[in-house]
């Protein structure tokens, strides 16, 4: 499961929704605001970090 982070572009709303990388590619449903239930939502670009156990 990955985490994808979205941007409500009617209220204003920074929200995350959790989806497998293969149901968030086949999604039909467009993404809907919890807040307001609107659709202008826009993904938006998410910082991540990898860590190892080993040493490089």
């Amino acid at each position: 499961m990955a985490t994808y982070e979205f941007h409500c572009q009617k209220c204003d709303l920074n929200f995350e929704l959790m989806f497998s990388f293969g149901k968030y590619q086949k999604k039909t449903k467009p993404i809907r605001c919890p807040n307001c239930n609107s659709t202008r939502v826009v993904r938006r670009i998410s910082y991540f970090e990898a860590r190892t156990s080993k040493k490089s």
